[in-house]
């Protein structure tokens, strides 16, 4: 679904990705994990286009999308993104918020647009909600909206960047519930998390970063359990 070969960026004479190599297959959910400044959102940000890259190659099934003239828009109806911040228009309510992106990019009939949007409101336990507005409900519940929002436009596989790192702790859980669903359906998940215990659940393979590079990746119980480099059991003496 991704092959990152050779990825470098730098914002002027800071390198931020020194040379990524990741390869992602369908159906796999893969959690970034690393210290702040390690590179883990910029990495993310660069496979659906909104960070550009200096050097290397992105392939989303198995089309090139580093490439100057790469049409954006395509990509991003392939590539869903949730965000820390949900980004949510506060004059419009839940259900025209997941609509909006289907009616105004894509161009999709309204009556079949409401009636997925419903749905997937549904999917993320917040049929009850799709009057309200954003200011009206949680941040666990305007996330769960996010995630409603960025699956209305049928992505072939989702990007989740630290999405849980500004809730408050009582409502991460039903957010990562809603994630962990989506993943035990097949799609194709990248999470930039700092939850260790749910990257250990739900992960395929765990990718630690720091300084830029890919240190460590494997299966969690591994990473986890019997980390091989000196740094990553450095990181996790200091997080778990």
């Amino acid at each position: 679904m991704i092959d990152i070969r050779g990825l470098r960026k730098s914002f002027g004479a800071l390198e931020v990705l020194k040379g990524i190599d990741l390869s992602i297959h369908q159906g796999e959910v893969i959690c970034i994990i690393g210290p702040s400044g390690s590179g883990k959102s910029t990495l993310i940000r660069t496979i659906n286009g909104l960070t550009p890259i200096n050097a290397g190659e992105i392939y989303v099934e198995g089309q090139l999308i580093s490439s100057a003239g790469f049409d954006k828009l395509a990509l991003r109806r392939k590539v869903g993104m949730v965000f820390q911040q949900y980004n949510l228009f506060p004059h419009r309510t839940v259900l025209d918020n997941v609509m909006m992106a289907p009616l105004l990019v894509l161009k999709e009939p309204k009556a079949e647009v409401r009636e997925r949007a419903r749905a997937l409101l549904a999917k993320v336990r917040l049929a009850d909600k799709e009057d309200y507005y954003p200011g009206e409900l949680s941040g666990g519940q305007q996330q769960r909206v996010a995630i409603a929002r960025s699956l209305c436009m049928r992505p072939d596989m989702m990007l989740f960047d630290e999405v849980t790192a500004a809730l408050d702790p009582e409502t991460v859980k039903e957010v990562l519930l809603t994630i962990k669903e989506l993943a035990a359906e097949g799609m194709t998940c990248v999470l930039v998390t700092h939850e260790m215990g749910f990257a250990r659940e739900i992960a395929d393979r765990v990718v630690f970063t720091d300084g830029g590079r890919i240190v460590e990746a494997g299966p969690p119980e591994q990473v986890f359990g019997n980390p091989q480099d000196p740094r990553t059991r450095e990181f996790l003496s200091k997080v778990l």
